[in-house]
């Protein structure tokens, strides 16, 4: 039965990477550039928290930012974590003429998929899919004898398998190698008033594998905790394909592929490093403060459009902190409810004709146990405000809600025969 049972939650984690790019809930002109938009690992309990989890480690929930926190899984405990996220945003662009326009949109889907298992008493393993990047946006504008229109979709992710052990008390080191791969595409829609029409498919295609690295130490102080954590995911060139494809609506055209690249010395990633301090009080408060640092100003981006003026890459900064609160953790069940806050601020990696995008976030969540099981549905809150400086460009913000399921299982207790 324990065998099914892993047989047929691996095979949901493979049938989620034939879904991952449908189910993308991205919906910013700002992803047009770059990348797209960065995620950076978080669970929904992470993310009701401000995203942090550099530090954190618990036997009952996974922990893919750290990979060093797997060593802490019970030697017969498997656990089992699928977020899905929903998305409502309000946009708002100044206009030449001083008015505002306004959009607003709705999205959502699968945010990410992850299991871990213990290997021994000091030793834990982890396999998961989690977003790496994003895209999804689409916009128009009026030119001359026609009309402009753009739109993108897809994203990249990471297929993960991680391992952490403890070498001595307190300290725990671990690593996951990852399979980045992903396809993301930007059109452009040139409609003439004369009904002709042609179509500019950019194809980002990536094939590749990333690395990454992580420590924890945790201090004992009586009945309180405070752990310290570090992770570093070098930075690489990438592999894989960019191409661009014209369509045109004339009878019998062909598709034309314009310009095809590969990736290798074009396009790379920048070195991650990320840092955190959790402190758990008396397993009734939990609080966490993380900085992120990722030095884009480094990597490499080769805009084959043309478009190269309209962007640049620069370093990203992010901090975040959270915290938990447990009346009980033995107690009744409103007592076992975990209740979260959390927040954070980033200066993103892209600069777009000279401002700086940035935005910064206040989440709030809970964590409702499963009567009987070890189970929690975790359920969180975020509001998002994204915008560039000096000048603003478009004002988004964001509503978010995420809903992750925990399950924890004890699969690896041998069954007594009486």
């Amino acid at each position: 039965m324990k065998i099914k049972r892993f047989t047929a939650i691996l095979a949901i984690l493979i049938a989620a990477t034939q879904f991952v790019g449908a189910q993308n809930g991205t919906m910013t002109p700002y992803s047009a550039y770059g990348l797209g938009m960065l995620r950076d690992r978080a669970t929904s309990t992470q993310r009701s928290m401000g995203g942090v989890g550099y530090a954190m480690n618990s036997g009952r929930q996974i922990n893919a930012m750290n990979p060093a926190s797997y060593a802490a899984i019970d030697s017969l405990t498997f656990l089992f974590d699928m977020g899905i996220d929903l998305s409502a945003l309000w946009q708002k662009e100044k206009q030449t003429d001083g008015t505002n326009a306004y959009n607003k949109d709705f999205g959502g889907g699968l945010d990410y998929v992850t299991m871990q298992f213990p290997l021994g008493r000091y030793m834990g393993a982890s396999v998961g899919l989690i977003p790496f990047s994003s895209v999804g946006y689409a916009f128009g504008t009026k030119i001359d004898n026609g009309i402009d229109s753009r739109q993108g979709n897809g994203s990249l992710s990471e297929l993960y398998v991680g391992i952490a052990g403890r070498p001595f008390r307190g300290f725990t080191v671990g690593a996951n190698i990852s399979y980045l791969f992903g396809t993301t595409l930007n059109e452009t829609y040139a409609v003439l008033s004369s009904s002709q029409s042609s179509v500019f498919q950019k194809q980002f295609e990536v094939r590749d594998y990333r690395l990454n690295f992580g420590v924890q130490y945790s201090l004992p102080l009586a009945a309180n905790r405070l752990t310290f954590g570090l992770t570093y995911a070098p930075g690489k060139t990438l592999l894989g394909h960019v191409r661009q494809v014209r369509y045109d609506n004339a009878q019998d055209s062909k598709p034309e592929t314009t310009y095809e690249h590969s990736l290798k010395n074009n396009f790379s990633i920048p070195d991650t490093w990320g840092a955190g301090v959790n402190f758990d009080l008396s397993r009734k408060w939990m609080f966490e403060l993380d900085y992120t640092f990722q030095p884009w100003s480094k990597a490499k981006y080769t805009d084959f459009s043309g478009e190269s003026s309209m962007q640049k890459y620069v370093d990203r900064t992010k901090i975040a902190a959270g915290v938990q609160f447990t009346p009980n953790f033995r107690g009744g069940y409103f007592s076992r409810i975990n209740y979260r806050l959390g927040g954070y601020w980033s200066n993103d990696y892209l600069e777009l004709q000279g401002n700086r995008l940035r935005q910064y976030s206040l989440t709030a969540g809970f964590g409702f146990p499963v009567p009987t099981f070890k189970t929690t549905v975790n359920l969180g809150f975020e509001w998002i405000k994204r915008n560039a400086t000096p000048n603003p460009l478009i004002t988004e913000d964001y509503f978010n809600i995420t809903i992750g399921i925990n399950f924890n299982e004890m699969w690896f207790r041998q069954s007594k025969i009486y």
